[in-house]
């Protein structure tokens, strides 16, 4: 490795993962706009475990369908690890969030017909690039990792919720995601399992990897290494929230 290249590379990794600047997104109502992001600047470093708090309707859940290339702004600018997205197709998004982006939501979004370890494997498939028998491999790893060993060829409808949700952790951690985003993972779960869950996730940021949680839960905090407020669009600061 030339010495140019290895000044490049250790200039992208000390760049932050994630540069939001002047976000807006409007959505259609009638012959109005609904103005529901409103010029949001965020800056998200690689490494960070951040928590977007805030109530239903608050704008928290748009954002982040934004940062994981599920919608798209109305303008502003988006960066990902010193990518323009918004000069980016609708395939080269699709694209780097399967290769980038790890995803972890409240329902879990298990296929049923499948089992564990199939429903773990289901990101390397789509990525098309490893034979079954290594799949299977990696999604061992995984599901050991998240203390499911043994549990490869269990059913999804046998497992409890808190279970449901590991598998769901392993499928968004086997293609070495840079970013994990996790939508109210905690919601459906009681708060032992809960705990569990997010000492998983607290884990994993120890190991290296970012993590963007959206959750409503003030409890959640704690594992956070920095928490954005959100109401009505807008970022608050912790004492505007608390009073709003």
């Amino acid at each position: 490795m030339t010495e140019e290249l290895r000044q490049e590379e250790t200039l992208a990794a000390s760049s932050p993962l994630i540069e939001m600047t002047g976000i807006n997104k409007y959505y259609p109502v009638g012959k109005n706009q609904l103005h529901v992001l409103k010029n949001l600047n965020l800056t998200i470093e690689r490494g960070e475990f951040l928590m977007i708090m805030g109530k239903s309707g608050s704008g928290k859940t748009t954002l982040m369908n934004i940062i994981g290339f599920l919608d798209q702004t109305s303008d502003g600018s988006y960066i990902f690890d010193e990518q323009d997205v918004s000069q980016l197709t609708e395939n080269q998004k699709s694209e780097l969030r399967n290769k980038y982006i790890g995803f972890i939501f409240q329902q879990f979004f298990l296929i049923q017909s499948l089992n564990v370890s199939q429903n773990v494997e289901l990101p390397m498939v789509y990525e098309g690039q490893k034979k079954e028998s290594k799949r299977k491999k990696i999604a061992e790893h995984y599901l050991q990792l998240v203390g499911l060993e043994g549990k490869e060829s269990s059913k999804t409808t046998e497992l409890s919720g808190g279970q449901q949700q590991r598998v769901a952790i392993a499928r968004a951690l086997v293609n070495e995601p840079l970013l994990i985003m996790a939508d109210e993972p905690t919601g459906a779960l009681d708060s032992e399992t809960s705990a569990d869950i997010m000492n998983i996730l607290s884990d994993l940021n120890k190991e290296g990897k970012t993590i963007v949680m959206v959750t409503h839960d003030n409890d959640m905090k704690k594992y956070a290494s920095r928490v954005v407020y959100m109401k009505d669009g807008l970022f608050l600061t912790e004492e505007e929230f608390n009073h709003a």
